[in-house]
């Protein structure tokens, strides 16, 4: 098996602020035709800001597609045009929680919905930290709350943290300091 699918020819369907949707068809390795709905997403970036005494970042806000308030990692969408994203990490965490950082670590990358959407989240732990203003966009109301890195790693594990980049991280996060990778 090759596991691989050619495009053959598309259309965009909605071009947007933040997505856009396109509608491919491709052809499968059997030969098939098929259809393949994708939505086209600049990237995202979260960054878990750990303090010394083992504490964590994290950010409540409402998200309109759920029509709840989100409690996860500070994050957002890279700026299109292939934006750097421990960059936008850096400019994310100083936007919505004020700290700057001495060091970052790479957490690696998730793949939020593979089935349908290409966006790619680059996730980040930042130590040494810093705190300066808050710099929130025009428009953005949330809330920053410290949190012990295992209390964290309890609410993932209750599901009341939902946000799967946040989720990832944050495990992610408590396996590499209990392995001694991440001081």
């Amino acid at each position: 098996m090759k596991l691989t699918e050619k495009r053959l020819d598309g259309t965009t369907i909605y071009e947007g602020r933040i997505i856009t949707v396109i509608n491919d068809k491709v052809e499968l390795e059997n030969g098939t035709v098929s259809a393949r709905e994708v939505v086209r997403h600049p990237g995202g970036v979260c960054v878990a800001a750990l303090s010394d005494d083992r504490c964590i970042y994290l950010v409540r806000q409402f998200r309109y597609p759920y029509q709840e308030v989100v409690v996860e990692l500070p994050a957002g969408k890279l700026d299109k045009g292939n934006e750097n994203p421990l960059e936008a990490g850096k400019r994310e965490l100083l936007e919505e929680t004020g700290i700057v950082a001495d060091h970052y670590y790479d957490l690696g990358k998730l793949y939020p919905s593979p089935g349908y959407c290409d966006e790619i989240i680059s996730m980040y732990v930042a130590t040494g930290l810093h705190f300066r203003q808050q710099q929130l966009d025009e428009g953005e109301f949330l809330e920053v709350e410290k949190m012990p890195l295992a209390q964290a790693v309890d609410l993932v594990l209750k599901g009341e943290i939902k946000d799967s980049k946040s989720q990832a991280a944050i495990l992610k996060l408590s396996i590499l300091l209990e392995r001694g990778i991440i001081e």
